[in-house]
């Protein structure tokens, strides 16, 4: 009886620690393997990103987050990563063969980053961008982990897009954000009709309007008020980040609709040029009545503009007159 009882025993305690074991281990992959997500509960407080290129801070101070220590975020783009990282899990394994040919073969490197809640990592990971699947990313704990796609249960995020070291994506899209006691002058110039091209300047709150060469008169200076006032808030859609060099090229070559210029009281300049767009219906590029092309004169990459957005500043000269 009591070798019976012996050996009950040395089966029954192994089964019950795989048991429990098992139990404390759900996860398919393995637990750390598995453990992309931040922990319900813990606060993240900042993100770091790195790369072969350089590195990116995203910090919280107080209610605000800040671009490296000194630039306003996007609120929407924080709020997407913190989404990602509390919520993302794994899709699927990926194959040695996958991997050998969507990563290694095209000399992918990772964005490392670490996640913070004040000066105690969270967790850490890496990140290779892919267009080998619908998330963007194929992702791992550490360079000798299993590599798999991650998503968030639900959504089609594309989560690769999220972990991007570019400042621009973090900071608001916003072209003007100028009060009228703000603005200093005013220049629109219409490439297709010069005849409609106008100046507004604002002297110790007195507003003069010219065209071409010359001050004009008769104006409506409630009109001038109004049109300064558009430029309280001017957002856009996004940035066309994935734009190749020769599209790029082939939009800013050709000629634009139109250019704003604004001097801020200041003396801080920026200057906007638009061009027309065009999308591809059913192989057919047609007219986009909807969004136009633009860029700032201090930076080389095109965003994506709606009409609704910028319809405000594109007034005619004739617009500030009577009738």
């Amino acid at each position: 009886m009591l070798r019976k009882t012996i050996r009950f025993s040395v089966i029954a305690v192994p089964v019950f620690v795989l048991m429990i074991f098992l139990l404390k281990d759900r996860s398919p992959f393995g637990g750390e393997n598995s453990s992309f997500s931040v922990q319900t509960g813990k606060e993240i407080t900042r993100i770091e990103l790195k790369d072969n290129t350089g590195s990116l801070n995203l910090e919280k101070k107080g209610e605000e987050w800040l671009v490296n220590k000194n630039l306003e975020t996007r609120k929407s783009s924080i709020l997407f990563i913190l989404k990602l990282l509390k919520e993302m899990e794994i899709k699927s394994p990926v194959a040695p063969e996958l991997y050998e040919k969507e990563i290694l073969e095209k000399g992918i490197s990772p964005v490392r980053v670490k996640v913070y809640e004040k000066n105690k990592i969270l967790k850490s990971f890496l990140v290779y961008k892919t267009t080998s699947n619908g998330y963007g990313n194929i992702m791992k704990l550490k360079e000798s982990s299993k590599p798999f796609i991650v998503y968030v249960p639900g959504s089609e995020l594309e989560i690769g897009s999220a972990f991007t070291l570019n400042e621009l994506f973090w900071q608001p899209y916003t072209i003007f954000n100028l009060l009228p006691s703000e603005i200093f002058t005013v220049t629109f110039e219409n490439i297709a009709d010069t005849g409609s091209s106008f100046r507004i300047k604002n002297k110790n709150h007195v507003l003069k309007l010219s065209g071409g060469s010359k001050e004009l008169s008769g104006f409506d200076t409630s009109r001038l008020i109004r049109y300064l006032s558009y430029f309280t808030h001017v957002p856009f859609e996004s940035w066309a980040f994935n734009l190749s060099a020769d599209e790029r090229e082939k939009i800013t070559d050709g000629k634009p609709l139109c250019r704003i210029e604004v001097v801020s009281s200041a003396g801080e300049q920026k200057v906007v040029t638009l061009w027309e767009r065009t999308i591809d219906e059913k192989g057919i590029n047609i007219k986009d009545t909807d969004r136009l092309w633009a860029k700032t004169g201090n930076n080389d990459a095109l965003f994506i503009i709606r009409f609704t957005d910028i319809d405000p500043l594109l007034k005619k000269r004739s617009y500030f007159f009577p009738g």
